[in-house]
């Protein structure tokens, strides 16, 4: 059994907050400080800086939470190792999704993964690609799933699916025709994702390849999330650009239609991303071969 004041040490410097640390792990407050207290005792170094309301890790603090986080691991893939001589794989399996992912493509296997190993305990954490990476760099999860080319050199990307961003509007908009040139794609009434969002950085580099300049384009406004759009383009008006697997529940039901742009379209590669080395095993490489399984990989 591992030292619980060194799970009560994670959530504090996780959360940068005692009070969140406090609701996480269902002890009182008093509590994680008597924890803290006892660690920086037997250590004899300070780690945490607190300025009124506000904490912050020393460079101890740095230190221990690489630590600790890599005793973790090792104690979950312990767990695992153990558990196969019982044929009942159990554990905490720590992964993060991108949100397009996170929402739309990996709940659905989540269940299927949940009914088919109980003892495997999940979390999921939902950031942008850069996040993700990072919490991944840090050990704060096992593996992750995002979109977007492969940028670091410290990171294992693994192709996992292919996406295509569909042009669609509501059933009942006849104001947009079926299928669209070029020039009549600029000219439609686009809702799209805010600046510095995956998806947008994908389809004005699509439009940059076919020498379309994104500033041409008529831009009805930016929204902050897929769901945004979706319900906006419900209303019957506008034309959004997200990916096939946002709305492919509601193309079946005839909410939405496809315009056709056979002169453009959008793709982008999805990834597994592990830490470079050698390949995953325990808990990632039974999850990953799930997965894989369930998509026919």
């Amino acid at each position: 059994m591992l030292d619980f004041r060194l799970k009560v040490f994670q959530s504090v410097a996780h959360n940068l907050s005692f009070t969140k640390a406090s609701n996480e792990l269902f002890i009182t407050q008093p509590a994680v400080t008597k924890h803290i207290k006892e660690l920086e005792s037997e250590f004899e170094v300070k780690l945490f800086n607190r300025i009124g309301n506000k904490i912050s890790l020393t460079k101890a603090g740095i230190i221990l939470f690489s630590y600790v986080n890599h005793i973790f691991s090792l104690h979950n893939e312990l767990k695992f190792e153990l558990s196969l001589l019982k044929e009942n794989p159990e554990g905490n399996l720590r992964i993060g999704a991108s949100t397009t992912i996170n929402q739309y493509v990996i709940p659905s296997v989540l269940a299927k993964f949940n009914q088919s190993f109980p003892e495997i305990k999940l979390s999921l954490t939902n950031g942008n690609t850069e996040y993700i990476e990072q919490l991944l760099l840090n050990n704060e999860i096992d593996f992750g799933v995002v979109e977007g080319k492969p940028i670091n050199a410290d990171i294992r990307y693994t192709p996992f699916l292919n996406d295509e961003l569909l042009v669609f509007t509501a059933i009942q908009n006849t104001n947009v025709p079926i299928t669209a040139s070029n020039k009549e794609l600029i000219n439609l009434p686009l809702v799209l994702r805010e600046r510095g969002s995956g998806t947008l950085e994908i389809i004005e580099k699509n439009l940059q390849h076919f020498k379309i300049n994104p500033k041409q384009l008529n831009i009805l406004m930016f929204l902050g999330s897929t769901e945004a759009i979706k319900s906006f383009i419900k209303t019957g008006n506008g034309v959004g650009i997200v990916s096939r697997f946002a709305i492919e529940q509601e193309i079946s039901n005839n909410i939405f239609r496809l315009i056709n742009t056979p002169e453009l379209k959008f793709y982008r590669q999805f990834y597994f991303i592990s830490t470079k080395g050698p390949e995953p095993i325990g808990l990632v490489k039974i999850f990953l071969d799930f997965v894989k399984n369930h998509y026919n990989l």
